[in-house]
């Protein structure tokens, strides 16, 4: 498939082979991979994700759960991320400006967002937003699933939205510029946050509650919110797409085709949640997925939806053509050129260069 003709940004994305670690849990050696992701990017996960079309990808970096120190563990990673990328110029490039998606684009690199799926690495210190947005440190989620300092996430019942201490902690991230993200929110918190934020805001990888009725997914006054505030929501393609069985392509579709709905095309994006490279050992990846939900469900950190029955992407858009598949599959439905072309990246650039400034 030839490379896209536009920019193409993965909301929320990752570059690891998933086939390093599948056959390293086969072995037995999951624990001479490291702690890091990248060492769980290969030749072949670089070589791909260039030949996908992909421009720029929002990595998750740092804490997400577990009890490793949050603060620690995440300059760490950042460390490690920066010296992976220096050791590769001619794959990827940190971005720290939508200049730089553009800059990857045409030198046909992958651009590297540096973000985070919690806030939990502030602790009680908001000048640590400064500091991580000195890192470069581009997009902040404010919540995992669960409660933390800063608000509230998806799977908490008595919903108390964004506490005091989040509205400072949101304010700041305006002051820096950070892109606040509001996936895995409770819906107060992602209404409170659209209220507070001076800028807007994104949700990079969630799914539409009218068409599935689960906690990971957002409500239309979620969508219509964030859509008037300016922001743009990026559709996943992850289990929650339905509320029973497998999703597929044509689940993502009839999410994307939702919330341009009721958000409008300027405010749709991708954000997939997922990899580039393909599974090569189906059998051998539904038993770690069986796993890992039940360590996820154990440790108080899963969300409603999650199965071991259910692959975390559409089985049948996967590998590095799916960029181009996607939007092959929009075109096929009557979507315009254009339209495609700003869900594919348009929207998120524009965002990110609203936000992040020149």
């Amino acid at each position: 498939m030839p490379t896209l003709p536009y920019p193409a940004i993965n909301a929320l994305g990752v570059l690891t082979n998933p086939n390093i670690a599948l056959e390293a849990a086969k072995a037995g050696t999951q624990d001479q991979i490291g702690a890091s992701a990248t060492q769980r990017v290969d030749a072949r996960a670089l070589a791909e994700a260039r030949s996908s079309g992909l421009s720029a990808v929002n990595m998750t970096l740092g804490h997400v759960a577990g009890p490793s120190d949050p603060f620690e563990l995440t300059l760490n990673d950042i460390q490690v991320w920066d010296e992976f990328i220096a050791t590769h110029p001619t794959d990827l490039l940190k971005v720290i400006s939508a200049a730089d998606i553009l800059a990857a684009h045409a030198g046909g690199r992958v651009g590297v967002i540096y973000g985070f799926q919690n806030s939990e690495m502030l602790g009680d210190d908001l000048d640590r937003v400064a500091e991580f947005a000195s890192l470069g440190v581009r997009v902040m989620q404010l919540t995992y699933n669960g409660r933390n300092r800063v608000a509230d996430g998806c799977m908490v019942a008595d919903d108390a939205g964004l506490s005091a201490f989040g509205i400072e902690a949101v304010a700041q991230m305006n002051a820096q510029q950070m892109l606040v993200d509001l996936s895995h929110s409770s819906e107060k918190t992602c209404l409170d946050a659209l209220r507070h934020s001076s800028r807007p805001i994104a949700i990079t990888h969630t799914g539409c509650r009218a068409l599935a009725n689960l906690p990971r997914n957002k409500t239309d006054a979620e969508l219509r919110l964030l859509a008037q505030r300016g922001g743009v929501v990026g559709i996943y393609a992850m289990p929650f797409l339905r509320e029973q069985g497998q999703p597929m392509a044509e689940d993502l579709l009839l999410h994307l085709e939702h919330a341009i709905h009721i958000c409008g095309e300027d405010h749709v994006g991708f954000g997939s949640d997922g990899h580039v490279t393909a599974v090569d050992d189906m059998a051998s990846y539904l038993r770690f997925l069986a796993e890992d939900v039940a360590q996820r469900k154990q440790s108080g950190i899963g969300a409603t939806g999650e199965s071991a029955a259910v692959v975390l992407f559409a089985p049948d858009l996967t590998g590095p053509t799916q960029f181009q598949t996607l939007a092959e599959l929009l075109q096929r439905r009557g979507h315009s050129a254009t339209r495609v072309e700003k869900i594919l990246g348009g929207n998120f650039l524009r965002l990110m260069r609203e936000v992040w400034g020149a």
